[in-house]
């Protein structure tokens, strides 16, 4: 095919790569030892590049030629060899574990530079050309966070915003959003833009030792938006796991008898709106994306009914995952709430306060709490991306994978929230990652651009792909083969060729 000729600069993308080392394997497909690929197009040619991060914990476990860092699903023990005194001081020491910095998720960007990134208080700087791994940087140093996202956002001055849990940090537990700015004052230029760190806010966790877990969260124009879910981390339980034998993913439980509580921000005010707003019980990761309307804040996200998901991906079950036998329990559900901001307090117990047309309802409750139920906008689609100009706007189209029956998606699809309508690509024995949207540059429509996603093929005989589709019509313009074994990634970002440093700086 042909590529266009305004399609230059870098697709990176991050995933689990390296899951046995020496005799030893981890137990769950998440916790495998981050493997970064990219993509780099020039003049209608695309470059293929991978290479493992070279965190310290990659470092130690190749050099041990075993585990010896703790991941999620997998707690790694000291050396056999060690005497008492030694072992009862390692397990002291996890009691508040250091975590693990092999940071296997997204890629995050912080003015001109860029960042691997997990769930830790460790994000590891890279270089986007050459993949090689760069600073270490510890989140918990310029804010007390024990756990971060690895969802951040960007508002439009350039700004990175970001949350974090603070576990019992001065007898609290609170989740913490703060700013990163993209650049640091002209006399400070050795300095990083972590050092001007900004807390923009916190909110206090409804239970002290039972935090809410959460993989993202959402942003309109003057909100931040938090989900609490019932999908919670046991804080006793974590101190005790590596005594006890157990895993930190042990340590997560899903309580479907409790409900789940939407908090939101204003931006400027940096306070929270005073308004109990609740839903049933819910398990998700990702938000798609919020907008404000007419006095409402809505946003859209992708839930489960509980937290099998992440138990589909224990390596001892992720090889029946292919097999059609074994199906998800619980199917991801695109679904939409609508907030209202402005109501009349004296509205009727019972009365749904929503005036906007749409199946979503927001109900008063005796205790003056609103209980909102979502509209359903599709089944089945989960990483969903969209066009980032619209983050925080009302929009259109959502970019995302089409799950089935299994954890691991069979087609990319392009989804209109407005008209309902689908458009997917997909072949057989084709396992799509992620799409990334990529606006032309002379874009007059939301869809106006190149969707970008790389292909796993089933077929030993075939090679895995870059696929490039038309966003609008989501016919193929062209693939990339790649004559190497690619792994299964989560997600990555582009960088167009302007964003990037030259060689010399």
């Amino acid at each position: 095919g042909q590529l266009p000729t305004w399609l230059q600069g870098i697709l990176i993308r991050n995933g689990p790569g390296m899951h046995t080392i020496g005799d030893t394997q981890y137990n769950h497909w998440f916790d495998g030892l981050a493997l970064l690929h990219s993509f780099t197009f020039k003049n209608g040619e695309v470059y293929y590049r991978s290479k493992y991060l070279r965190s310290d914990t990659y470092n130690h476990n190749i050099e041990a030629n075993r585990i010896v860092v703790s991941e999620f699903g997998t707690m790694a023990y000291p050396d056999p060899c060690k005497n008492i005194f030694a072992k009862a001081f390692t397990y002291l020491s996890h009691t508040i574990p250091e975590f693990t910095d092999n940071c296997l998720i997204n890629i995050m960007r912080t003015g001109d530079d860029f960042y691997a990134t997990s769930e830790t208080n460790f994000v590891r700087k890279i270089n986007p050309q050459t993949l090689e791994t760069l600073d270490k940087v510890d989140y918990s140093k310029y804010v007390a966070v024990n756990v971060t996202t690895s969802h951040p956002h960007y508002d439009s001055d350039g700004n990175t915003l970001n949350m974090g849990t603070s576990v019992v940090d001065k007898g609290k537990t609170k989740y913490v959003l703060f700013k990163i700015p993209p650049s640091v004052p002209e006399k400070e230029k050795k300095k990083s833009c972590f050092k001007h760190l900004e807390v923009v806010s916190s909110i206090p966790s409804r239970s002290l030792l039972h935090p809410s877990y959460y993989h993202s969260f959402g942003i309109t124009e003057n909100y931040i938006i938090f989900v609490e879910q019932p999908f919670r981390l046991d804080i006793v339980k974590m101190a005790t796991a590596y005594i006890r034998g157990v895993t930190w993913a042990s340590c997560l439980a899903y309580h479907k008898e409790d409900k789940t509580w939407f908090h939101f921000v204003d931006k400027k005010t940096k306070k929270e709106l005073s308004a109990k707003f609740y839903t049933d019980a819910m398990v998700f990761f990702h938000h798609v994306n919020a907008y404000e309307e007419d006095g409402h804040i809505i946003f859209d996200l992708i839930a489960y009914a509980d937290n099998s998901l992440y138990e589909m991906f224990y390596l001892k079950r992720i090889n029946t995952c292919l097999d059609e036998n074994s199906k998800l329990t619980s199917i991801p559900v695109c679904k939409r709430f609508v907030v209202p901001l402005h109501y009349d307090k004296d509205a009727e117990v019972g009365s749904n306060l929503v005036t906007l047309p749409t199946t979503a309802t927001a109900v008063k409750e005796k205790d003056g709490s609103i209980y909102c139920q979502p509209e359903i906008l599709c089944e089945g689609i989960e990483l969903p991306r969209i066009n980032y100009d619209y983050n925080g706007k009302k929009y259109k189209y959502i970019f995302a994978t089409k799950v089935q029956w299994s954890p691991v998606p069979a087609k990319v699809t392009k989804f209109n929230v407005l008209t309902k309508e689908m458009l997917q690509w997909g072949e057989d024995c084709c396992w799509p990652s992620e799409p990334i949207f990529i606006a032309s540059p002379d874009a007059k429509e939301e869809d106006d651009g190149v969707v970008l996603t790389c292909v796993l093929n089933g077929n030993p005989k075939q090679a895995p792909f870059l696929l490039v589709l038309d966003a609008k019509t989501f016919k193929e313009l062209g693939r990339a083969l790649v004559d190497v074994e690619m792994h299964l990634d989560l997600h990555g970002m582009f960088i167009p060729e302007k964003d990037l440093k030259t060689e010399t700086e």
